[in-house]
């Protein structure tokens, strides 16, 4: 699978670009904030209909515009695909598929994968917990359209609780019944998150450690650990433990949404532990493991944007990922840098196609096309 050609209309910096893209690699070059990363955040946009950075659409429309639209043509197993994602201050997002508008947004996730790798990712190491879950739940749902409606009607579900929970205590009443069937809701739905996350993390771990002794070549030992109270007990017998808790603290205190994802380096969290450098190291293997796991679920390998990830390593490092990811183990990516020399010298060096454009000021510019033998 590949994107062959992107359009942008009035997308954040952008009024207009066209571009056509190497089915294999694909650099984006020039100073910071002249839009590197939001052709990446486009792409990003046509598979996931979202934004990766903010889940606010509107930031994302031109100063002084009503509307954005990015569409773009994919190619899989050989048949084209024209995507159109639009959205304007006065209306509704929509998404069309060859002109076919999409009845639910969640119906397109998983079509035409992607994987980002992006400064932005520190977030899962700095903030809590939360963030890890939303990691998990995004990939999970790129190739298990199902999950994501279960991880919805679960919240759904907890936020009934909660409300119920709520009214218990300002009415001074109690009705087991009623919070019975929350309860069900939440077991039924908590039970496939769960099992999800679980497999998941467990098919993850060797790969992201394999990919962490490339990338640092160190001697670290780092883990990915899955904690959930459904590991230990049934989720039914957990809510009947907690009721007088819930009911004094009137919210739900078990159940998948106090998941968590533990990082590890060393037998410590790797927020306490790791340098920038081994931090780094960390998110880009934990990504690339994510890519492998997506890449076997759906049976051909997603799209991968790399946003200035080489901002901390050295030009060494920097090689060595380029020609990790530079195999046809990868297929099509997509990266951003501020060094043109940099990125020349070591694509000159790999027998791949590759096109290289120079961005500047919401202006784009293909400057260097190749042909190698990856197309």
């Amino acid at each position: 699978m590949h994107l062959k050609k992107l359009s942008l209309t009035n997308f954040k910096n952008y009024d207009q670009a066209e571009l056509e893209f190497s089915p294999v690699i694909n650099c984006f070059v020039g100073n910071n904030g002249v839009g590197k990363t939001n052709i990446l955040d486009a792409i990003h946009y046509l598979s996931l209909s979202k934004s990766f950075f903010n889940n606010c659409d509107t930031v994302n429309i031109k100063h002084n515009e009503d509307f954005f639209l990015v569409q773009g043509l994919f190619v899989r197993d050989d048949e084209e695909s024209n995507i159109l994602c639009s959205f304007g201050k006065q209306r509704q997002k929509v998404l069309r598929r060859n002109g076919k508008e999409y009845l639910r947004l969640s119906e397109h996730v998983g079509r035409f994968p992607v994987v980002m790798i992006s400064p932005a990712d520190s977030s899962l190491i700095l903030e809590g917990s939360e963030e890890r879950r939303k990691f998990l739940n995004k990939i999970i749902s790129q190739y298990n359209p199902g999950y994501l409606d279960s991880v919805l009607r679960y919240n759904k579900a907890l936020q009934q609780r909660n409300r119920l929970l709520k009214n218990f205590t300002m009415s001074g009443s109690f009705d087991i019944e009623m919070l019975s069937v929350w309860d069900d809701q939440l077991i039924k739905y908590g039970s496939v998150v769960h099992r999800e996350r679980d497999s998941l993390v467990n098919e993850m771990v060797d790969v992201f450690q394999e990919y962490y002794s490339f990338i640092s070549d160190q001697a670290e030992t780092v883990r990915l650990i899955y904690q959930s109270q459904l590991l230990k007990e049934e989720f039914g017998n957990l809510l009947t433990e907690a009721l007088k808790r819930d009911r004094l603290l009137e919210y739900t205190t078990v159940g998948v949404h106090k998941d968590d994802l533990l990082l590890e380096m060393n037998g410590f969290p790797v927020k306490l532990l790791g340098s920038q450098g081994q931090q780094k190291s960390y998110l880009v293997a934990l990504k690339l493991a994510k890519f492998d796991y997506i890449k076997r679920k759906a049976g051909f390998s997603p799209i991968l944007l790399l946003d200035d990830i080489f901002d901390k390593f050295d030009a060494i490092r920097v090689e060595q990922i380029i020609r990790l990811v530079g195999n046809h183990r990868f297929g099509q990516i997509f990266i951003t840098d501020t060094h043109q020399s940099r990125l020349q010298d070591i694509l000159k060096n790999l027998d791949v196609d590759f096109k290289l454009f120079r961005i500047s000021n919401g202006g784009v510019d293909e400057i260097i096309q190749n042909g190698g033998n990856g197309g």
